[in-house]
């Protein structure tokens, strides 16, 4: 082991903090730290740690800044870690040919970076990882039991994953070992566990070893099965107050004692321990994504009543044990999240809070739905990724919960992760933003995740929020988008005018244009002519659509319905072999989840951005633009950075807040020098016609 760096601080300059970490400055492009699967030259290594810092804090804000309905929310400064170094607890590493026992390098291409010497991690998990180093180098060598996973063939070990347990009162510290192997590799068990005994022999320092099983080419590192082969099946954790039983390749908090912070900070914010003036017996709090159980022990320990939910069975167990061992008040339960939250708000279970700690990719729409139906006083979420943390507060804002202090620490010291706390409130319903409007109609901009109309299986809808704006108690709508779609919804402000402007959006001088993401790269322009089935009856239908740019190898479509059949777009670029991405129902399942997991869309990758029609009383021609919602602008920043978005703003692509009038017809062979409009001598694609009955 190298000798432990000097301290870092915040009065540390740029060549001092390299020095103190022993990193080169060609180092840089490659890795200098473990984070949750992803590594490769992250920026704020080479900066002095109040730089860091003010970083961090600036890609909160930068995430929350994208959402206008955020736009008052203030983000606190970041509280500091100490140390900086020799922290991690946990450490998920890749294993590839070479001898490679590291990261992802960013970028993609899942090009593992080997971190012999990474200075992040804790010394008693750097050494084990060493070892393990030298197991699968001689492996690779002689065709073992540990040699790594070589998609062209040979070997098993795909990954492991080394987690840290201090049981407290100064006990040594130990870790639990999981070998994450590819199932179809491993057809006899018996030569990777006795390797698996043979590594505990010559490292005491491991606690226990178990095996996880992968299944396929699927992109999370851990599997859904976990075999123990040598040691302990559990050990206990103490983490501030409580001390928890740890669990092969459950989840932890990087840093002991940032995580500590987030305990003491979620109990001040829940105001336990204090009086609760005629409210009997301890506050009842609901803890979902209950992981280990550290917050909810933690919780208890400062006079709460937790009830726990986590989808792990193995790891509801322990905390059950451990809250046994403690006399603590958290009862369990093994259930999906929003399995749970639909139970609470059918027996109308009352809480007093509740506690969220979801994993990187946030909240299900479902489980948020859900959540709010249980009327909640207040919730504290956590969050390790400030995009989905955007993502979930803006749809808060919709179904009546309101934030306004963000509250970010520093969890992963020298990279650019960040660990926020948001406090949310019962406020209302935000009203949605109007785009344009006269004396007869209101065109707003809905959010993702909402009906148009009351469905009763959402807690509320656009028609319900726009009946709350001056003049719309009795506002319907004039056509429909669909649930996961955003953008532009004309409304009447009277039903007596809807019919009329009916007409007026079905009229062949009007276009409904959309901006929408499909999977692959598209033909640059065509025209999709496929009839489509409605009520048991075929209709005509014809789409046309234009590529404005590809982003990690997957289109940006300009689309425009020429009818307004139910799921037209949908549908029609489904039938080409370009389903939209995150379509549930026409889309492609595999595709889907990636871009939920890594680039956190987690609904259609459709919006409504521009309305073009003749006003009927003045015969203005009017254009409509609702700006590209930052759940989606987010995506396009994740899969290719700001340059896509850069261009498509260049390119006038994004919409814009306002309304304008533009003289040429839509259709006009002018060219305005705008990537908006879409010419009607566009190729057709004739796909086959197939029945569907979608209504």
């Amino acid at each position: 082991m190298h000798p432990p760096p000097p301290r870092s601080g915040p009065g540390l300059g740029e060549t001092d903090l390299l020095s103190g970490l022993g990193v080169r400055a060609e180092d840089l492009q490659r890795v200098s730290c473990v984070h949750a699967d992803r590594c490769g030259g992250c920026p704020v290594i080479a900066l002095p740690y109040g730089e860091q810092l003010a970083m961090k804090r600036g890609r909160v804000v930068q995430s929350v800044s994208r959402y206008p309905a955020l736009e008052l929310v203030y983000t606190e400064p970041v509280h500091a870690a100490d140390p900086i170094t020799e922290y991690r607890t946990r450490a998920k590493l890749i294993v590839a040919p070479g001898g490679k026992l590291g990261l992802y390098a960013k970028g993609g291409g899942h090009q593992v970076v080997d971190i012999p010497n990474c200075q992040v991690v804790s010394p008693v998990v750097a050494a084990v990882a060493a070892r393990l180093r030298e197991h699968i180098v001689r492996d690779e060598a002689a065709g073992g039991p540990l040699a790594p996973f070589d998609p062209s063939g040979g070997g098993a070990l795909r990954a492991v994953d080394l987690r840290e347990v201090r049981p407290g009162d100064g006990a040594e510290a130990r870790i639990l070992v999981t070998l994450v192997v590819q199932r179809d590799r491993v057809r006899d068990r018996a030569p990777i566990e006795a390797a698996a005994r043979l590594l505990a022999a010559e490292e005491p320092r491991i606690a226990g070893i178990a095996l996880n099983f992968h299944e396929g080419e699927s992109p999370q590192i851990l599997g859904t099965e976990t075999a123990v082969v040598h040691g302990v099946a559990s050990a206990p954790d103490r983490i501030g107050l409580a001390t928890h039983e740890a669990t092969y390749g459950s989840f932890i908090q990087a840093h002991r004692g940032q995580a500590e912070r987030v305990h003491a900070t979620v109990i001040d914010l829940l105001g336990l321990g204090r009086a609760r003036p005629g409210k009997p017996g301890p506050p009842k709090v609901l803890d979902l994504y209950g992981g280990s159980g550290a917050i909810a022990l933690a919780l208890a320990h400062a006079g709460a009543d937790v009830h726990l939910v986590e989808s792990f069975a193995p790891a509801v167990a322990h905390v059950d044990e451990a809250a046994r061992k403690a006399k603590l008040p958290v009862h369990t339960e093994a259930a999906d999240v929003a399995s749970a939250l639909r139970r609470f708000a059918e027996q109308k279970t009352a809480f007093d809070a509740a506690v969220i700690n979801p994993p990187r990719r946030g909240m299900s729409p479902l489980a948020r739905e859900l959540l709010v139906r249980i009327d909640l006083p207040i919730v504290v979420y956590v969050s390790c990724d400030p995009d989905t943390l955007a993502r979930d507060l803006d749809h808060f804002t919709r179904l009546g919960y309101g934030v306004t202090t963000l509250r970010p620490l520093d969890m992963i010291p020298l990279t650019d992760e960040v660990e926020t706390i948001a406090v949310l409130r019962r406020s209302g319903p935000a009203t949605p933003k109007v785009m344009w409007e006269d004396e007869e109609i209101l065109i707003v901009d809905k959010g993702a995740h909402e009906p148009t109309t009351q469905q009763g299986e959402y807690a509320s809808s656009l028609i319900a929020r726009a009946r709350k704006l001056p003049g719309a108690t009795e506002a319907v709508p004039v056509h429909r988008i669909d649930v996961g779609t955003s953008g532009l919804v004309m409304l009447a402000k009277r039903a007596d005018v809807a019919t009329k402007w009916q007409s007026v959006l079905t009229a062949e001088t009007s276009r409904k244009i959309y901006v929408a993401g499909a999977r692959g790269v598209t033909p640059s322009k065509g025209a999709i002519t496929r009839d489509l089935r409605e009520e048991g009856r075929m209709y005509p239908a014809r789409t046309r659509y234009r590529r404005l740019a590809v982003a990690s190898g997957h289109s940006v479509l300009r689309v425009v319905p020429e009818q307004g059949r139910t799921h037209q777009i949908r549908r029609h670029l489904a039938a080409i072999g370009h389903p939209v991405l995150g379509d549930d129902r026409y889309g492609h399942a595999p595709t889907n989840r990636f871009f939920e997991e890594k680039n956190a869309l987690d609904r259609t990758f459709l919006h409504c951005v521009r309305l073009e029609f003749l006003h009927p009383r003045t015969q203005q021609r009017l254009i409509i633009e609702a700006p590209m919602p930052g759940d989606l602008r987010a995506v396009l920043e994740r899969t290719s950075g700001p340059g896509t978005l850069r261009f498509l703003d260049h390119k006038n692509a994004l919409g814009h807040s306002g309304v304008s009038s533009f003289p040429p017809p839509p259709d006009s062979h002018h060219d305005t020098g705008s990537i908006l409009d879409i010419d009607s001598s566009s190729p057709t694609i004739h796909p086959e016609i197939v029945t569907d009955d979608e209504a």
